[in-house]
Parts: C-alpha cells; structure tokens; sequence
C-alpha cells in the first residue's frame, strides 16, 4: 500500500517586483544609497600625507605590516582593543536604534538593502516599471527578453565587479592595485576576492534579495528583544482603514474606512509583504509603503499617515480619539538611556585610550630555557628578549635600563652601548642580559621583581615593563 505524499517544507519564491514610488522615504534612501556607497567605492582613493616612508592612503588595512591605518590614527597590532571598541559602539548603536525605531538599519544602510535597491533601479531602467516587468517574467523566452536580460545581468555583474574591486583597494595602495589588476599583475588573491565578493553581490542583490534578510539574516529574529511596545515602527492604523472597499459610491460607502484597497503599499515594497496584516519578521520598516499610502490619501482627499511610524502604545490614544504621545517620549525611555550611556561610556573610553597612548612602547620576554646562567667568575645572567616599538616617523635612539636590586646590571648583545636604534614606524628585537654579582649571602632569595625601562633619548618619553630575576644570591 503506498504511502500518501507528504507535504513540502519548502516553498519556492514568489519573485517580488517592487513599484517605483516618491516621496520623502524613499528620497531619504535615496540619499542614504548615494552617500554609502560613496563612501565605499572613494574613501581608498582619498590621501593622506603621513610623512617619508609611509602610505599616503587615508584608510589602509595594511596586512603585511600588521597595521591599520585612518587618517591620522595608527593602530598597532597590539591595540587592537580600538578594532575591538568600535565593534561594541557598533553593536550598541545597532542595539539603541533598534529600540528607539525599529529595523532602520535594515531599511536604510544595511549593504544588503543599499545594493538591493541599486539594482532593482538597474532592473527598473532596463525592464520598465512594476508591470512591465511582471509582464516579461510571466512571457515566453524571446530575443527581446534574452536582450533585456543580458543587459541587466551585464550592469549587475558590473556593479558585483566594481563592489569586489574597492574592497580589495582598502588592504594596499589603491592606484598601484588598479594599475597591476588592469595589467593582470595583481596577486591572485586580489583576483579571488574580487571574484567571490562580485558572485556574492549578484545573487544577493539580484536574485536573493529579501530571501537573504527573511533566512540568512539573524537580525530579524534578535530585533524582537531590542523593541517594546514603545518602539516607533511603521505600522497601519485598523481603526481608521478598515472595513477597506474600493466601490465608495456604492451603498454602505459610509461604513467603508480610509482604505480604499488599492494595494500600493504592497506593491511598492521590496520585501512582498502586506504591511496591513500587522507587523511581520520581513518587514525591514523602509518606509516605502507609507509613501505610497500617502500619496493615494491625498489623491481620494483623505489625512496622510493611514500606514505610518507609530508606537503600539499610541493605539489606545488614537482609538479614544486623543492625541498619541510625543517622538521624544518615545525615544527618551529607560532602555533607550541605558544603551546611550554605554555607547557614550564606551567611546569617551576610546578617545581617552587613543590620546594617551604613547608613541613608545615595549614588550619583554624572558628566557626560561635556562632560566640563568653562572658565569666564569660566579655572576649570574638572565637573558630576556625586548621587543622596542617606535611609533614615530623618523628612527629613534631608545636607551634601556632595569631597576630593581641595585647590584643588577644590563648588558646588550651586539652593541657595548644600553643605547639601541629603532628604525620608524617598525619594532626592534633587542636580546638584553642582566647580570648579578656573586653570591655572598645565601639566605638571601632566589629571585627578585625587576622593571625593564626604555627611554626615548630625543624627547623623553618613556616606557616600563614588571618582569622577575631569577638565580640571585644562590
């Protein structure tokens, strides 16, 4: 006997072909798509004169110096806690305007969203308008829609091609990597990486579109413990729309609400959702359904705002016919205060850290196979390796002493000096031994704490590091 079949968990996509729309929301993306992006594609083409022997680009993630260059900040590798800071002022900001206004991140910078929209407006200006386009998807294949097709896929693979190329341009010098791609001269790595991030931004921003913020994204799921009902997010007032009809001169036209179900807000966004049905995980709160509600309003002589950014705790209000409750009540709350504090603390932390940061600095390693050596005339030596980091752009003597017992003295290898030169903007290796006098009391301990200071002779600044002497007075 078979088995009936069982039903499929997965449902194959509904291509979502989004209406062109005006008005103040998508001008705003609009704006926000132009100024992203131009800060992507240019920012490693913008120079910075950081004196002899240094790269003159303003933003460097330069890997075979282990550097990080922006603007005129230099962080070593050893400061990383500022890459580190930024990401939690990241997560934060994310965290706090989330709270305050819902997903517009996603709506309005996310690169997932700002390149999507980049081609359906490639889309648009190749297949046509909403219709245009539905027509062609639903038509047989012909040399026109192969045409149309070719074209787009063309400019898409362009745009991925040209995404691919600037961010390889942000980890060595942009004009001298322009040139060798050009030449093919360029490492193959260079050419990899332009390939998969190309290949990646084409079928996201082509194909996957809202698929990839609906499955791939974990935001959405996060978002719901970062919103209350306070969170202004876009939503549709129900008690002003509904019953929604379209026949307004029909009997019962009285009863009708403001809606008039046209379906604009459903056809204008990009995620295919029906913002009516209330809020949804897919909506991405782009504001590109309000415009288009607005614009139908005003049309049929009916108030703006039936699909708006509002707060759930404003329902009650608006249903009893009074006024919500202000913006800023909205925003200024307890969590929303909360989050700023962090951030803020957070930043004035890395500010703080970046300005008192010397421009010297030190590690030190201790030898501990053997931990010391007796010497000939019954001395006792440690050997440590110091690593000397010298930030500035010119090179500098740097003068190494110890403190600690006063019978300790250092000696340096290869030099018969205490004094060493580190070269700009490099670090030295620098092998020191320090050396105790003969044992001549035995009760006394096996080893001491000792402090390594280095000293920069051309302007004084100074640098310290806590080790230990092993051997003394044996």
């Amino acid at each position: 006997m078979s088995q009936p079949d069982s039903p499929s968990l997965y449902a194959a996509r509904e291509p979502v072909f989004p209406r062109r729309v005006s008005g103040n929301f998508r001008t705003l993306k609009w704006g926000l798509m132009i100024f992203t992006l131009g800060i992507y594609y240019l920012t490693p083409w913008i120079r910075w004169d950081r004196g002899p022997n240094l790269p003159d680009q303003a933003v460097l993630i330069d890997m075979a110096n282990r550097r990080f260059y922006f603007f005129w900040i230099e962080i070593w590798p050893h400061e990383f806690y500022f890459v580190a800071g930024l990401l939690i002022m990241a997560g934060l900001g994310l965290f706090l305007f989330t709270s305050a206004l819902g997903r517009v991140w996603c709506g309005y910078a996310c690169p997932q969203t700002v390149w999507t929209d980049l081609y359906i407006l490639v889309e648009r200006w190749v297949e046509g308008d909403r219709n245009a386009r539905v027509r062609l998807w639903n038509q047989k294949w012909t040399m026109r829609k192969a045409r149309l097709r070719m074209t787009k896929w063309v400019l898409w693979l362009l745009i991925g091609l040209a995404t691919g190329g600037a961010w390889v341009f942000y980890f060595t010098d942009a004009p001298t990597l322009a040139r060798d791609l050009v030449t093919l001269d360029a490492h193959p790595i260079a050419y990899t990486t332009m390939g998969i991030l190309a290949a990646t931004t084409f079928l996201f921003g082509g194909f996957a579109r809202e698929q990839v913020c609906i499955y791939m994204c974990p935001w959405p799921r996060i978002q719901a413990a970062m919103m209350d009902e306070d969170t202004i997010t876009i939503g549709y007032r129900s008690w002003r729309g509904e019953p929604r009809g379209k026949h307004r001169k029909a009997d019962g036209a009285e009863q009708l609400g403001d809606c008039i179900d046209c379906n604009a807000c459903v056809n204008v966004c990009p995620m295919g959702i029906d913002i009516r049905d209330g809020q949804q995980l897919a909506c991405i709160t782009c504001g590109l359904c309000i415009d288009a509600c607005d614009d139908v309003m005003a049309k049929i002589g009916k108030p703006r705002g039936l699909v708006d950014y509002m707060a759930l705790t404003d329902e009650a209000a608006e249903r009893a016919g009074n006024r919500p409750k202000s913006i800023w009540k909205h925003i200024l709350r307890p969590r929303t205060i909360l989050y700023t504090v962090l951030w803020s603390a957070v930043g004035i932390g890395l500010v703080v850290a970046l300005f008192i940061r010397s421009d010297i600095d030190m590690t030190v390693a201790p030898i501990r196979n053997p931990l010391y050596v007796t010497m000939s005339d019954g001395s006792i030596r440690n050997a440590y390796d110091v690593r000397l980091l010298n930030k500035h752009g010119d090179d500098r003597p740097f003068r190494i002493s110890v403190v600690g017992d006063p019978s300790l003295r250092i000696e340096l290898e290869g030099t018969p000096y205490v004094t060493v030169d580190v070269p700009a903007n490099e670090t030295k290796l620098q092998r020191v031994y320090v050396i105790a006098p003969r044992a001549s009391d035995p009760a006394l301990v096996e080893s001491t704490d000792i402090r390594f200071w280095v000293e920069d002779n051309s302007n004084g600044d100074r640098a310290y590091r806590d080790s230990t002497f092993h051997g003394v007075n044996q």
